[in-house]
């Protein structure tokens, strides 16, 4: 594919977020293994501004992007995930809960982890739709009114808005790649039953090419 069709999923960086939770979803949309169409995505890191920013892993990341100068239509989906600073700091991070209301309004999916459901709960889009976090009981900390809202799941999809727990980090990518379309029904259930219960018949299914 060449470089001028590539779209981007852009990934939200800040201190102290959670490597793990984001690490299958970013790495198997930019890496092309088994996609409908290889090399169709790119992802692009977006910081408050162009300074670096350290992961709670201590791996040091210099955004590619500062979040003003994000715009929903040069984008994909933009990707949220957990950190302290959404429960420290939700002041702080407050701008990336903005965006994603920006991206949704402008039909541009958005997809949301652990401690950053929060702070779109505090933004108020997860009022009217379904949704998923850590915990209700967490949700409800931050005052929202979506609590009749709530799924226990491990993740869920609704109204361009994927959310998921911090347990749920294959989940969560699993979604994410269905929102993207960037798997056939049967790559996407093989790599999920690969992933989240090693299920090594799945991996044939991959290399099949299926």
């Amino acid at each position: 594919m060449i470089a001028e069709s590539r779209q981007t999923v852009h990934l939200a960086v800040y201190d102290d977020l959670a490597d793990w939770e984001v690490g299958h979803a970013v790495a198997t949309v930019r890496g092309g293994e088994w996609q409908r169409e290889p090399g169709r995505y790119d992802v692009v890191t977006v910081g408050l501004t162009g300074a670096p920013v350290t992961t709670m892993g201590g791996i040091t990341i210099l955004p590619d992007l500062a979040l003003p100068h994000l715009v929903p239509s040069a984008s994909s989906m933009l990707i949220l995930p957990g950190a302290s600073g959404w429960d420290v700091d939700p002041e702080h991070l407050s701008p990336f809960a903005s965006a994603a209301g920006i991206f949704l309004d402008a039909g541009v999916p958005v997809a949301a982890i652990c401690g950053a459901t929060a702070g779109l709960a505090r933004e108020g889009l997860l009022d009217y739709r379904d949704h998923t976090s850590t915990a209700p009981e967490y949700l409800l900390g931050t005052g929202y009114a979506g609590a009749g809202r709530y799924r226990t799941e491990l993740a869920v999809s609704d109204g361009g808005l994927i959310t998921a727990g911090p347990t749920a980090a294959v989940e969560f990518a699993r979604a994410v790649f269905a929102a993207l379309d960037l798997y056939t029904p049967r790559v996407l259930d093989a790599w999920y039953r690969l992933y989240a219960q090693h299920d090594p018949e799945a991996y044939h299914v991959l290399t099949e090419g299926a």
